[in-house]
């Protein structure tokens, strides 16, 4: 039954516009997102090192990062004592999950890799057990779906490589772990600026795994220069524009709900744009892994603990 109109009143001209730019933002910041994984996996088929090319791409994306700020806002870039040193901590655990899931892609389609590192909401919902947030049947419905579709997509579905899924898994666990500590300890900062020293702390771990790997360096041409400027540029700093400008129109809960898009997606570039070819059970698999994906986000929103900061920790 509908409210009365006094307890629901209509949306103005001004609501309609600023929830229309809301969705529109979240669209572009998923679209943005969601050719990350195939450019990462082009360039390193091209013949980059995985480590070399997210040590470039970092190094550009915070120095952007903190260039704006510095210009346009350096208030944001105050934090305290205790702030400073969680996201440090957070960024550093996080460097090292981010580089395992680029060394993944040098073994596993980026389709593949993309459908496994969606499970992250799994994840997310397990850790959030230890701080006392309620399992239910659900959760173990949820779980469920999510071990089926991991079991067809690189069991019976193909021939996938087990250290690649293991790397992708090692990404999983220190990306959840960076989410829950962020929420637990440092909701109440200012996301702009937790994510620069966030990234400036991924910064400093990838450039220190690229030193003891021995510092490989080429010039990537034309071509791996153009690749790292979109993953830089357009998958990491313009997306996060647009993710923190649709969360402040429309919401974290409603973003959330493009996670599986952004999954899909990059499933689908993958295909056009790097032949990549799912079986028929792998197809299977991805669809379980995506339903389960779809429910864990809708518990997401409604949890406690709000994950405002997937989008804004997200490279």
């Amino acid at each position: 039954m509908a409210l009365p109109q006094s307890l629901n009143p209509p949306l103005t001209p001004t609501d309609t516009s600023q929830s229309l730019l809301g969705w529109t933002m979240v669209s572009v910041a998923t679209l943005a997102y969601s050719i990350a994984a195939p450019i990462v996996r082009w360039a390193i088929l091209d013949g980059m090192n995985p480590t070399t090319l997210l040590m470039v791409r970092m190094v550009m994306t915070t120095a952007l990062l903190g260039g704006s700020l510095a210009l346009f806002a350096p208030s944001k870039l105050k934090i305290d004592r205790r702030g400073f040193w969680i996201a440090i901590l957070a960024g550093a655990v996080n460097g090292t999950g981010f580089l395992t899931f680029f060394w993944s892609l040098k073994r596993l389609d980026a389709s593949i890799s993309a459908m496994l590192f969606s499970l992250a909401p799994l994840v997310i919902l397990g850790m959030l057990a230890l701080r006392g947030e309620k399992l239910t049947y659900r959760h173990l419905i949820r779980l469920g779906l999510g071990l089926a579709g991991v079991y067809f997509l690189i069991g019976p579905g193909g021939d996938v490589d087990l250290m690649g899924v293991l790397l992708v898994g090692l990404g999983i666990i220190t990306f959840s772990f960076q989410l829950v500590i962020l929420q637990w300890y440092l909701k109440d900062y200012d996301g702009w600026t937790i994510t620069f020293y966030i990234l400036a702390a991924i910064t400093v771990d990838v450039i220190i795994w690229w030193l003891i790997q021995g510092r490989e360096w080429h010039d990537p041409g034309v071509d791996g220069w153009m690749a790292i400027f979109i993953l830089a540029i357009v998958s990491t700093f313009l997306a996060r524009l647009a993710m923190f400008a649709s969360v402040r129109y429309i919401g974290g809960g409603q973003t959330a709900l493009f996670m599986p898009l952004e999954t899909l997606l990059t499933v689908v570039w993958s295909i056009f744009f790097l032949d990549e070819k799912l079986s028929l059970l792998q197809w299977v698999g991805g669809g379980l892994i995506l339903a389960s994906v779809v429910l864990a986000v809708q518990r997401l929103r409604f949890t406690k603990a709000r994950f405002r900061w997937r989008r804004s920790t997200r490279i």
